[in-house]
């Protein structure tokens, strides 16, 4: 495993991390806790520093669960988590939201309590907005209540998890130094924060989570147009309609041009290997919640990135996912 720096923070994080969604067990089909504890044990064995989770997961079992994991684990380990926006809020919400009315100060400090008792942690590393919203920036109160919990030794940073299609709304806090963290989707398809938010985060030494490095499983490349998910599956919604077809479509291109790269790689290889390739991104966080991804995933931290001529070539493949319903009209 190898280490990047987070941001101005101090800390080296693991260059591949642990997205701890899936072991919610409410959202990616059925998951068994005790194969969650041996994914989340067996990638630290392997060099995982950070693990990634939020409230939302499983309605706080995610949290839980880590916080059974680390009372056998005495490495120095680098926990964020996040709030969601206030019960009855709108999600994402819309540009003009008020904060005040979907993260009020009050509610961001009752919400950390309930995620230190569900972790059996002090201190959280990064507590995290789950969602953002332009106007945000520029109110206080949510800034003062981060303030005061940053104080009181409950939190080490302030991070926002941006929304799926407007990655950079979040520049004007990263501007004021209000946020010290941003974890946003990209991937092969989702490249857009490349060409604006990450050189802002670079240039202001803002710590970088890549979230969704296999667009939900389809950069695998192990889906065809006849996949079925279970009951209960996230996937069967973001995949409905046409859109399987057209994405398996797409990511057999992305395959045909990495096999004349690199003709020995695997999609998700490569798909992870994109995303590190970007200096500015601290870690990525792909979902794991076996022992068999903790170890493909964490073989790609091996320093083998993709150079510049091949990440403009990959530009090619760009496709944002508002566009989907164009595809579906096909």
């Amino acid at each position: 495993m190898r280490y990047r720096p987070f941001g101005k923070s101090g800390w080296n994080v693991s260059e591949i991390g642990f997205g701890a969604w899936a072991i919610g067990g409410d959202m990616w089909g059925p998951q068994d806790d005790a194969e969650s504890l041996r994914a989340l044990h067996r990638a630290v064995d392997l060099g995982v520093n950070f693990i990634d989770t939020a409230q939302g997961y499983g309605k706080g079992h995610s949290e839980e669960l880590i916080g059974k994991f680390l009372r056998d684990r005495t490495e120095q380990l680098y926990i964020a988590t996040k709030v969601p926006p206030r019960p009855g809020s709108p999600w994402p919400p819309p540009e003009d939201a008020d904060a005040r009315q979907i993260f009020p100060a009050s509610y961001i400090i009752e919400e950390c309590e309930k995620s230190l008792q569900r972790l059996q942690r002090e201190w959280l590393d990064i507590y995290q907005f789950h969602t953002w919203a332009t106007a945000f920036n520029v109110v206080d109160e949510w800034f003062e209540a981060m303030t005061k919990l940053k104080q009181q030794g409950k939190i080490r940073a302030v991070g926002v998890s941006v929304p799926d299609t407007t990655a950079d709304n979040v520049i004007g806090a990263l501007i004021l130094g209000k946020v010290d963290a941003v974890q946003v989707i990209y991937n092969l398809f989702e490249q857009y924060p490349r060409w604006n938010l990450f050189p802002v985060c670079h240039k202001l030494g803002i710590g970088l989570v890549v979230r969704v490095p296999f667009d939900e499983s389809a950069l695998t490349g192990k889906l065809t147009p006849t996949t079925t998910f279970p009951q209960g599956d996230i996937r069967r919604h973001y995949f409905r309609g046409n859109n399987l077809r057209s994405v398996v479509r797409r990511v057999e291109e992305i395959r045909k041009f990495m096999n004349n790269q690199h003709p020995v790689m695997s999609m998700s290889e490569y798909a992870l290997r994109f995303c590190l390739s970007e200096p500015a991104v601290s870690t990525v966080i792909p979902g794991i919640r076996t022992i068999s991804q903790a170890e493909a995933n964490v073989a790609a931290s091996d320093d083998v990135h993709l150079d510049e001529h091949e990440l403009e070539e990959l530009r090619r493949f760009y496709w944002r996912k508002d566009f989907w319903h164009e595809e579906v009209n096909k």
